[in-house]
């Protein structure tokens, strides 16, 4: 009917349609995401290859809701060890407690703690974001050859040469450097907190799921977003909410979108770290499921206890009594852990993360846990201290901005803002660029004040 009244014809071109149509582009990643959530779908590998060996068009797109339904009408292996949930209640009830003994700071205090944050946040965001996309066979030999090695200070725009990175030149002299920044780029990592912030003054404390989706629709463009954030959103625009838009063809349901978002609802509870994870929880849910949920959980509820303590490994396992134990999220982290404590150098760990997972397939290098992991060995083989943490974070590779930006902002929580070295904070000058509409630019005093007034 529509091509008679109108003579023309609906016609999708698959071939510009990718971040928006991931799925059947993406059919392998989901065979491998089911198979770590032990979802039964090995016996039907043959279908997954067949469809991504397809020409994209529109058979292949058809052939991918097949493969989706297949998925869906799985169940998982009996012999599968963990017990991963999507729900609140159930998550707590496979909890391992840890108490976080700290003592609530004075005003004054916390203030100074928001502001190391809030930078700490940007900071470490800044001197991943050259870096983002590079694997390490490309990084490593640009830090070493612009002496950066280990990681100490910001890349310059003027270590970008052709004795550094070759080929790659051209397109890394296009970034974001620390001597050419005026105040923190616009970046995901730094907009979720804003946007957070947002989110809580305008629906309170006690927002839901719901709110989240409508804010991500009213307050920025698809193109704001990426991978799991990106295909919620399109969710959101087919009328599918929260949970099934974190659900419906998303293969990348645990990367680690979720993780850089929750930086917000550990600065508003301070000391309360169940809190934190339950704010978490309620944003993450919305694009992510189980280790993408417990990702955000677990930073949340980080953040919240470095605003008590100093102990770097209690920071960590206060995080950690927040999620399953029976999580592999939790077990990764664990393996980290004893690792640091059973004498593993930071190189032996750098390898190890390494070869658990492959930073050359989209799925290893963004999975939460892979991420997870380096953000756990940066606070603890940099020992608290913030330069050498944040550097750590970027320089084991994978997602280096999401990394450095969440080890700046535990650390600034954890030293306030007289632990991050001017040198670091000169190239932010006090201010986030947003892409959030009515919002833009963010003054991290002013960001701070309100944050002070979300926690009162």
């Amino acid at each position: 009917m529509f091509a008679k009244i109108y003579n023309t014809e609906i016609k999708m071109n698959y071939d510009n349609t990718e971040e928006f149509n991931r799925y059947p582009n993406d059919i392998m990643a989901e065979y491998n995401q089911s198979m770590e959530e032990g979802i039964d779908v090995e016996k039907h590998k043959a279908l997954f290859e067949a469809v991504a060996a397809m020409e994209s068009g529109e058979i292949k797109n058809r052939m991918s809701d097949l493969v989706f339904e297949t998925v869906v009408n799985s169940e998982i292996r009996t012999d599968y060890k963990y017990n991963e949930p999507n729900e609140l209640e159930e998550i707590k009830a496979l909890r391992k407690p840890f108490e976080t003994n700290g003592k609530t700071p004075d005003e004054e205090t916390l203030r100074k703690k928001l502001l190391g944050a809030w930078t700490g946040r940007a900071c470490g965001c800044l001197l991943g974001k050259p870096t983002e996309g590079l694997r390490s066979e490309v990084l490593n030999p640009l830090l070493e050859k612009s002496g950066n090695y280990p990681m100490h200070r910001y890349i310059l725009s003027t270590d970008i040469t052709d004795e550094t990175c070759g080929e790659m030149k051209d397109s890394l002299s296009r970034r974001d450097y620390g001597d050419t920044a005026d105040g923190m780029p616009i970046d995901d990592d730094t907009n979720y907190v804003a946007l957070a912030q947002l989110i809580v003054e305008k629906y309170g404390k006690d927002f839901r799921s719901e709110d989240v989706a409508s804010a991500w629709l009213k307050y920025q463009s698809v193109s704001a977003y990426f991978t799991a954030e990106r295909i919620a959103y399109v969710n959101f625009i087919r009328c599918i909410e929260p949970p099934a838009s974190a659900m419906y063809k998303n293969v990348c349901r645990e990367w680690i979108g979720a993780q850089i978002r929750g930086d917000y609802f550990g600065y508003i509870n301070p000391g309360n770290p169940e809190k934190a994870a339950e704010f978490a929880f309620r944003d993450a849910r919305i694009s992510h499921v189980k280790n993408g949920i417990y990702g955000e959980m677990f930073v949340s509820a980080m953040i919240a206890c470095a605003a008590v303590t100093d102990n770097i490994e209690d920071i960590i396992l206060g995080g950690l009594a927040q999620i399953p134990s029976t999580s592999r999220l939790y077990e990764a982290i664990m393996k980290i852990i004893d690792g640091y404590k059973n004498g593993v150098t930071v190189e032996e760990c750098y390898k190890f993360i390494h070869s658990e997972y492959d930073e050359h397939t989209d799925h290893g290098w963004c999975h939460v846990i892979s991420n997870a992991m380096i953000v756990v060995a940066a606070l603890l083989y940099g020992e608290g201290d913030f330069g050498k943490s944040i550097g750590t974070a970027v320089s084991f590779a994978f997602d280096t901005d999401c990394n450095g930006a969440t080890v700046g902002s535990v650390l600034g929580m954890r030293g306030g803002i007289d632990c991050i070295d001017d040198c670091w904070k000169k190239p932010i000058n006090g201010k986030i660029h947003t892409s959030i509409f009515g919002i833009g630019t963010v003054d991290i005093e002013k960001a701070v004040d309100k944050t002070l007034e979300h926690i009162g």
